[in-house]
């Protein structure tokens, strides 16, 4: 809460348009929120969002009275969506920051200071640095032009050198009554930042500076600057001008800045013209022409042009030449192809390397009914992949599936009957990778794979992710492995789609990868078996494991560890089997542990006593999670996918503190907080057996942590997530039926009331058993954890 109390004005107003950013928001809302200094208003304009940005405000509108949410009813674009901030204000100071930026700790208290020491200026300019994805920061170039030295507050007409720095708002403090007074708004369009700023500069009396950093502008990758699109909405470029030029004409004792004016405009227009990418080809005459034009129109009395290559081209603007200008820029390009000779034949020897038949294979046309499935690197069909092409099998039945499997496996008949597959690095592996248009994968294929126009990239992951991912791992070199971030991102580069299971991995993804892709936020279609499993699947199921009638089974399946070599069990299995076994209730272990493990003769020796059964081999993991009346696990993507079946989860975290620190977490699993702890939290092996003996394994406590975890993390699985996946990518359809009420859910029933046949029986079964949703060894359970070296450490990998 702020310090003055709701009713007082606050210091400062800071206002935050928002457009498809969920993957960046929170980081935004939290740089802000939490600030040391606390006199603030956060206004937040939610300019109709596509994505999840207006509810993810409204989280933070509902936990902090500093934030105000407007939802506007239809998008308006970044400059409306200020003036609609700007209605709203109270404080002494604006601000303005976007979504996907941050401040810097510290940064609102050195801005208030700054500005009680200079008096309350009306208007307070400050630093920023770039903020790169590979987390590298790059101060602003023209850092000392904020010099604090000389008078504390000054007009411009003492440091005009400031209208040199780059014309956004965002780096500045504006005072209110200063705003109100003039009645600065923001136009409409692109470039919307030029008006204001040259206006405002230009109007104010006092002006002061901060040499500091206070904001980190993020600079995207791909996407979400509209500098970077290729539009013929740069033309409103001129609109802008026309409007500073028009607040000079209306503001006579402003006349002193025409020639300054007009060469920001110049240097502006010939920024876009230079920039590759920004104007369509056919419009880049025409565009120099508009400029030409308003240089003759606008040029002020006695304007000496600046020296070297800008001054040719203002010369060729007043000529209108433009063929002199395209020929300036083409020779230019011939300068720049010299410079980069050198890197240039580095990328021929790489193409050169690429088989010469999958070089004519690219030049063939796509087979758009031809799909590729991969999962695991190459392993055997499984996890979501499989789920999707067993949909498209039935709702597109004309788009024929082939898997790419490793050679070992196609020697060993482990391929499923029926399965069309591919060898890896055979003949017809690369022809049908360069032919077919859609690319289904949950890590991700090779580097040596092209991306053609047309085809389609499905990305379906394979967990939700606790632990850090992505781009994130740098901070974590255990767990990043050597990873060479450039190529993991050049990999993620051919996604289409990202699939999702909730809106907390969709955001990671979209914040992780910073890549062009769209979210297919369908639910994993590998949980749809859990809604569709029946009483009878359910029995069978631990019939088939060995699980005798009666006994409470409970599935034990840890994930592996990246500050350690190879696999150190975290429990003694004979103890806790022991201590169970002569509890009040009959438990017995179902032990799915590193492969590692299931090597050890001690675990051989403990299943043929009968104190646990070793389903470290059973071929797919969610017959293990229909049989087990409950999981215990520490930081394993499968308590995600196990939340769906509403059945209890006890997390064994006697290492949390080291596994935050060699991996990174997502958050806080052991906070306790609904939503964040899926039951149960234990830390050593006395205080798991008393859980269980004691039954807060599954009191009221654990179940209503439950149902918080469950709504949270499973929240568009509801059985339907293939058919979503289908329509969606291969039928081009919407993602359609609509995830259901989570009240309108129908899950398994659990062991207990399967046997007592008092469960709904879910819906009907298909087939004489239910279909394989992951199907791999223990050896490749290992690897899907950890990503092999040899063939492409990926993408930070959930499990």
């Amino acid at each position: 809460m702020s310090e003055t109390g709701l009713d007082a004005v606050p210091r400062l107003s800071i206002i935050v348009p928002v457009f498809r950013v969920q993957g960046f928001l929170r980081a935004c809302m939290d740089s802000v929120l939490a600030q040391e200094f606390t006199d603030f208003e956060l206004i937040a304009v939610d300019d109709c969002s596509p994505d999840h940005s207006g509810a993810i405000l409204d989280e933070y509108a509902a936990r902090d009275d500093r934030v105000q949410v407007l939802h506007l009813p239809q998008n308006a674009g970044l400059g409306p969506a200020r003036n609609a901030g700007l209605e709203k204000v109270r404080g002494d100071y604006v601000l303005f920051l976007d979504s996907d930026d941050t401040l810097v700790p510290g940064a609102l208290g050195a801005l208030a200071d700054r500005l009680a020491a200079t008096g309350d200026p009306e208007i307070l300019i400050f630093d920023y640095a770039r903020a790169y994805w590979d987390g590298a920061t790059r101060r602003n170039a023209l850092s000392g032009l904020l010099d604090e030295s000389g008078a504390p507050a000054f007009s411009l007409a003492e440091r005009p050198q400031l209208l040199d720095l780059l014309q956004i708002v965002w780096n500045k403090a504006y005072r209110r009554d200063f705003v109100e007074e003039h009645g600065f708004t923001f136009p409409p369009g692109y470039y919307e930042d030029a008006p204001w700023t040259f206006c405002t500069l230009i109007t104010a009396r006092r002006i002061a500076v901060l040499d500091r950093v206070c904001l980190h502008y993020r600079q995207r990758r791909q996407g979400g600057n509209i500098l970077r699109t290729t539009s013929r909405q740069h033309f409103d470029v001129f609109d802008q001008y026309a409007r500073v030029f028009a607040y000079l004409d209306a503001h006579p004792e402003l006349s002193r800045w025409r020639p300054h004016m007009f060469r920001k405009m110049i240097d502006h227009y010939l920024t876009v013209l230079d920039k590759p990418g920004r104007l369509p080809r056919n419009a880049t005459a025409e565009f120099f022409h508009r400029a030409a034009r308003d240089y003759r129109l606008r040029i002020p009395a006695g304007f000496v042009r600046p020296l070297g290559v800008a001054g040719g081209k203002y010369a060729l603007l007043a000529k209108d030449a433009y063929p002199a200008l395209a020929g300036l820029k083409a020779a230019g390009k011939v300068q720049r192809t010299v410079r980069k000779h050198a890197g240039k034949r580095v990328r021929q020897a790489k193409r050169k390397a690429l088989d010469l038949r999958y070089q004519a294979l690219l030049r063939q046309p796509l087979d758009e009914n031809l799909a590729v499935y991969s999962a695991y690197w190459n392993r055997r069909p499984a996890c979501n992949p499989l789920a999707v092409h067993e949909k498209a099998k039935e709702l597109a039945p004309g788009i024929h599936g082939v898997w790419v499997v490793k050679k070992q496996l196609a020697e060993a008949g482990e391929i499923p009957a029926g399965v069309d597959h591919v060898v890896l690095n055979s003949p017809r592996y690369w022809e049908v990778m360069a032919r077919a248009k859609y690319l289904v994968n949950n890590v991700n294929f090779a580097d040596g794979v092209v991306k053609r126009e047309g085809q389609i990239h499905l990305q379906t992951h394979h967990g939700t992710p606790l632990k850090s991912m992505g781009t994130d791992q740098k901070r974590y070199p255990a767990a990043a492995k050597g990873m060479s971030f450039r190529k993991l991102l050049a990999r993620a580069d051919r996604w289409d789609f990202s699939l999702s299971a909730n809106q907390h991995t969709t955001e990671q993804w979209e914040r992780v990868y910073p890549c062009d892709f769209e979210s297919l936020n369908a639910g994993y279609p590998r949980n749809d078996v859990y809604y569709r499993a029946t009483a009878q699947d359910v029995l069978d199921i631990r019939a088939r494991l060995g699980i005798a009638p009666g006994r409470t089974a409970v599935l034990y399946a840890p994930t592996m560890r990246d500050y350690q070599v190879g696999y150190v069990p975290r429990l003694d299995l004979e103890k806790i089997s022991r201590e169970l076994g002569e509890g009040v209730q009959d438990f017995v272990l179902l032990v799915r542990t590193h492969y590692f493990y299931d090597q050890d003769p001690r675990l051989q020796a403990l299943q043929e006593r009968g104190a646990l059964i070793d389903v470290s081999g059973h071929p797919v993991v969610e017959e293990l999670c229909l049989a087990a009346d409950a999981l215990v696990t520490d930081y394993s993507s499968i308590m995600f996918d196990y939340a769906n079946l509403d059945r209890p989860i006890i997390t064994y975290a006697d290492d949390w503190d080291t596994y935050v620190r060699s991996r990174g977490v997502t958050f806080d699993l052991l906070s306790g907080r609904p939503g964040d702890t899926p039951g149960t939290i234990v830390t050593s092996e006395d205080e798991l057996i008393e859980t269980f003996r004691s039954g807060r394994w599954d009191d009221e406590r654990a179940t209503g942590l439950r149902a918080a975890f469950r709504a949270r993390f499973c929240q568009w699985d509801d059985g339907h997530a293939a058919e979503r996946v289908v329509r969606r990518v291969f039928l081009g359809q919407e993602a359609a039926p609509a995830p259901l009420p989570p009240a309108e859910r129908t899950v398994a029933p659990s062991p207990r009331a399967a046997a007592a046949g008092s469960a709904p029986g879910g819906l009907p079964r298909q087939g004489s058993r239910l279909p394989a949703q992951r199907d791999s060894s223990p050896a490749e359970e290992a690897l899907s954890e950890e990503a092999p070296s040899a063939e492409a450490p990926d993408i930070g990998l959930v499990g």
